[in-house]
């Protein structure tokens, strides 16, 4: 989710609250464009992180220290010299920009009382932190602008501070703080929204700063309206002969209501930060609840800044496997590739096989009736006994019909023999295929370097990467997904393939129940019975688990085959995670694995 005015509003309230009155212990600048202020209060430390990186922009206050240069930046020795030992006496956002001001207190080199303010625009790629005067004059930035780089705003030492205001939209909190009655401003905000060809949503956000398309989104959902559909289309439809529209008013009536109780909300200060997860992955967060995702899938935070640092941790932790995982991908992607090409050829080659039949039977029958051919025909009718129907056979009329017959029982005899090699050499293409996709699927689950190090490991054995020159194999660590059902029996996720043939062979007992999503790759699931009767909700729940650990992932609809693990049988040779069973049970269920107990990973 996009770093909004909303979820500034609440680190904004959360700091003022906590840092107002608070002196500026130290000031370091860990990267480029980013800051950590430590501010000592009555209640204790804090450290806030300011960042204006343009991909990852950011404001909370975290419990952590970074690593600074030896040497600090000319912007980090301004900010030293002017304000360190400083007092902040406020903390405010104009409107519901994405913009936090800090009002700081200081005494100059004459001993005389200063103000000074320490603005942080998170904007994007626009982001900046820039430090100012209290008349608004721009002392210098952590990121220079010029005018060749923005013709709307210069952002250089000695120039004037302004908030670039966006064209056709309304500050909330104006709109909200407006004399207008409520009936007035109802009209205004219909004329607005309501106006214009655009998805709704997309009206809402386009027509007020601050509110980001998913918070739109929200507020539509809110009002039971469809975000996606025109909101032009709300006053257009069913429009009376009196040019009254009961479906446009309530349309209008409903969200501009929703839309009064949030600001209402966020003026309060009475925020609900939490993280929306698919699976274990956090997709959106949030400063105030989000209904348009089930309960069971969020997780609720007591503060903004807790939420935001675990929020982009746990999103840097995938990206930074992503990253290390690359290489295996790439390998992975590219013996995949060659292998169903040769596939393909291999099928092809099977296909263009299939005119054998016909080459031998071409041969008998001239066997039979090649006495009736003339010598130079192209041609000879025969009898095809059979079918007892008459077909045509082609000749060769330079040869006799032995020749010819001779010449099709040779065609005949190749066309078997490459269908009978290619037959055994598609099973192993096919295999390995197979493996090859388990693989891929196994790299998409891997959440830990321990992980990789397994996988790797794998492809090392499979022949498909070489051990270098005197390296010992690597120490693996990694332990299979544990989880726990809702009626509190254990249920275990295989990582890879090795995971999956230990935990299916070797762990497993006789009487656990084993899930695996049927014909696709995917993790082997051991539910532990103990030797007793599992409920059909624990059932329920391991298969969402083995159709979330398959490339079903995220799909609705996923069929998954269940049995006994003594039912279970790998065959002699077998790469590793295949197995074979013949007399399975199988359901259809949602990939969705939010409710489920993880207990270790």
């Amino acid at each position: 989710m996009a770093f909004d005015g909303v979820t500034v509003a609440a680190v904004v309230k959360e700091c003022r609250e906590l840092l107002t009155g608070s002196r500026i212990y130290k000031i370091a600048q860990p990267e480029a464009d980013e800051l950590q202020l430590t501010l000592k209060t009555k209640a204790g430390q804090y450290h806030l992180l300011l960042s204006a990186n343009a991909s990852l922009p950011l404001i909370y206050l975290t419990g952590r220290t970074k690593q600074s240069p030896m040497t600090a930046p000319n912007f980090c020795m301004l900010l030293r010299k002017h304000i360190q030992n400083g007092r902040i006496v406020d903390i405010s956002q104009p409107g519901l920009e994405r913009i936090m001001q800090i009002h700081i207190e200081h005494l100059n080199e004459l001993g005389d009382l200063c103000r000074k303010k320490l603005i942080i625009e998170v904007m994007g790629k626009h982001s900046n932190i820039i430090f100012c005067t209290e008349e608004d004059m721009i002392i210098d930035s952590i990121k220079h602008i010029s005018g060749m780089v923005s013709s709307v705003r210069e952002v250089l030492p000695g120039k004037p501070y302004f908030i670039p205001q966006p064209e056709n939209k309304e500050d909330p909190v104006a709109f909200m703080e407006s004399p207008l009655s409520d009936e007035d401003r109802k009209g205004f905000f219909a004329a607005l929204i309501f106006q214009k060809p655009a998805p709704l949503y997309k009206a809402l956000y386009t027509s007020f700063t601050g509110f980001s398309p998913i918070l739109s989104q929200e507020l539509c959902f809110r009002s039971s309206l469809d975000s996606d559909r025109s909101a032009l289309s709300y006053l257009q439809e069913g429009i009376s002969a009196s040019g009254n529209s009961a479906l446009g008013n309530a349309a209008v009536t409903a969200l501009y209501n929703e839309f009064t109780a949030l600001m209402r909300q966020i003026f309060d200060g009475n925020f609900s930060p939490a993280i929306v997860y698919e699976g274990k992955t956090p997709v959106e967060f949030a400063a105030v609840p989000m209904r348009m995702y089930s309960a069971s899938s969020t997780k609720t935070f007591s503060s903004i800044s807790a939420l935001l640092e675990t929020y982009y941790a746990e999103r840097n932790a995938l990206s930074r496997i992503r990253q290390r995982s690359a290489d295996l991908r790439k390998i992975v992607q590219t013996i995949l590739e060659r292998t169903v090409k040769k596939y393909d050829l291999q099928l092809q080659q099977i296909k263009d096989t299939e005119k054998r039949e016909k080459y031998r039977l071409y041969g008998e029958l001239l066997h039979t009736y090649g006495y009736g051919a003339k010598p130079g025909e192209k041609s000879l009718e025969a009898l095809n006994y059979y079918t007892n129907e008459t077909i045509k056979i082609p000749l060769d009329p330079t040869l006799t019909a032995s020749e010819n017959a001779k010449k099709y029982f040779g065609r005949y005899g190749k066309m078997k023999r490459t269908y009978e090699t290619l037959s055994e050499l598609t099973v192993e293409v096919k295999e390995e295929i197979d493996h090859l996709e388990s693989i891929a699927a196994s790299l998409d689950i891997a959440e830990q370097e321990s992980d990789l190090v397994e996988i790797k490991e794998e492809l090392i054995t499979a022949g498909y990467i070489r051990r270098k020159g005197g390296a010992k194999r690597e120490k693996i660590t990694s332990r299979p997904f544990h989880y726990i059902s809702s009626d509190g029996f254990h249920m275990y996720v295989g990582k890879n393939n090795f995971q999956n043939d230990e935990l299916t062979f070797k762990f497993a007992a006789g009487n656990d129940w084993w899930f695996h999503a049927k014909k696709q790759p995917g993790s082997h699931v051991i539910v532990r019975t103990n030797g007793g009767e599992i409920p059909d909700s624990t059932f329920e729940e391991a298969a969402r688990l083995a159709a979330w650990y398959s490339r079903g992932r995220g799909q609705a609809k996923v069929e998954i085959d269940y049995i006994e693990k003594k039912h279970v049988k790998k065959p002699n040779g077998a790469k590793p995670g295949f197995v074979v069973y013949y007399t399975n049970y199988s359901m259809v269920i949602d990939s969705d694995i939010s409710g489920i107990e993880l207990v270790s990973s």
